[in-house]
């Protein structure tokens, strides 16, 4: 096993199987480890003998998301500093998506925001009936990077998970909605990705990888890599505007923790639900 920072590669028989490192901080996704992964994923697509990429996380999470404490850390500003941020967090999600080989993500624990998204963008999801899914973003003012949702599970429930900020979407609810592929029990999904990967690298590469080129190609034909791009530049811009709940959420990160910042957050959501109303700025706090 060779550790490329916080990111695990290696390689099972055929199948390389990349693991997010970072299970003191339930695999947060931040710059470093983002470029790490892009990494991973070149010395798969590199290597012949790979026929199939598992992704998975590890100890108790697949992974929370983008780094928020990160970003409290060393905050952009304004669009200029943004956009490239942003670009590389889009980019290593949608990895998944493009690499030439069939990919599986393994899901188990928190399946988060970004996170959510990279699981999404495998070409086939397995989850642990423990594991949970959810965009929470709009719930501390940020936007949604990679707007893969309504094209995985229709506008309307795509629209009732972001807008209401849902993060404790069930793995039983999710395979429901079309979000992930399969449900295995506790401790079973690194196996079951890994079984599935297997297969598909055992069949001719070359029709496999013409006929993963093929599906994804129908979704450009529908627009959805210009819809994505879109989004981007949407969220681009409300990042680089900088929204008052996400300035309040970094400041009681900085100075309280994410913990606290969190429980703010959750607190802010929990009641405007009880007055029947949308969360109010900055002065509910």
């Amino acid at each position: 096993m060779t550790a490329i920072k916080s990111i695990l590669y290696e390689t099972r028989g055929p199948v390389a199987l990349i693991t997010l490192n970072r299970p003191e901080r339930l695999n947060a996704l931040d710059q470093p480890m983002l470029d790490a992964l892009q990494a991973a994923c070149d010395q798969a697509e590199a290597d012949d003998a790979v026929g199939a990429v598992v992704l998975t996380g590890a100890g108790k999470a697949f992974s929370s998301g983008f780094d928020l404490q990160a970003q409290a850390a060393a905050t952009p500003q304004g669009v200029a500093e943004w956009r490239p941020v942003l670009r590389r967090d889009f980019d290593a999600a949608m990895r998944f998506w493009h690499l030439s080989k069939p990919t599986v993500a393994a899901v188990h624990g928190p399946a988060l925001a970004g996170a959510c998204e990279m699981a999404m963008a495998c070409d086939i999801t397995v989850a642990t009936e423990d594991a949970v899914f959810g965009e929470p973003e709009l719930k501390f003012g940020a936007g949604i990077v990679v707007m893969l949702l309504p094209w995985i599970v229709g506008p309307k429930r795509a629209k009732e998970i972001i807008l209401l900020g849902l993060d404790r979407v069930t793995a039983a609810e999710a395979r429901e909605m079309g979000l992930i592929n399969r449900v295995v029990p506790n401790g079973h999904d690194v196996d079951e990705a890994l079984g599935l990967a297997r297969r598909m690298a055992g069949m001719d590469r070359t029709l496999v990888k013409e006929t993963k080129r093929a599906i994804n190609r129908t979704y450009d034909l529908m627009g959805m890599s210009a819809a994505l791009e879109a989004a981007l530049d949407i969220d681009t811009l409300i990042e680089g505007e900088g929204m008052p709940t996400k300035r309040r959420f970094l400041e009681i990160t900085r100075s309280d923790g994410l913990r606290a910042a969190l429980a703010w957050r959750d607190g802010r959501a929990a009641g405007a639900e009880q007055r029947g109303g949308s969360a109010p700025g900055t002065d509910d706090r």
